[in-house]
């Protein structure tokens, strides 16, 4: 990932409805949500999501799927994961005892025991 894609990344985030767009649509992956109940969950009018969900796309966390007259959104985690390990390339200075902490914090993923 480049400075300006991880900007615009970023950029995308950096306003709060998006962030929760984006942190719901984390939680209902693999399935992902309708524009429709994403926009009831947080209480936002419809309207309003879809340019929510557009800047979201644009900036590439998100991917949109017709389905039907449906349009159903997940989160890119590919995308997610991308930015994080450009966040912390290089972290502490290749100094592992430094990094082990947010490397266990991640790990397993979402505080669930790997099956």
């Amino acid at each position: 990932m480049e400075n300006e894609s991880a900007i615009a990344t970023l950029g995308a985030l950096a306003q709060g409805t998006r962030l929760d767009v984006f942190r719901t649509l984390v939680r209902h992956e693999p399935e992902g949500l309708p524009a429709g109940d994403v926009a009831r969950a947080l209480g936002v009018p419809q309207n309003t999501m879809s340019a929510h969900l557009g800047i979201l796309a644009r900036a590439g966390l998100v991917r949109a799927e017709r389905q039907g007259r449906t349009i159903r959104y997940r989160a890119d985690l590919d995308a997610l994961r991308a930015l994080m390990l450009f966040l912390v390339t290089d972290c502490c200075a290749g100094n592992a005892a430094l990094c082990a902490p947010l490397v266990a914090a991640l790990s397993p993923c979402c505080g669930k025991d790997p099956a």
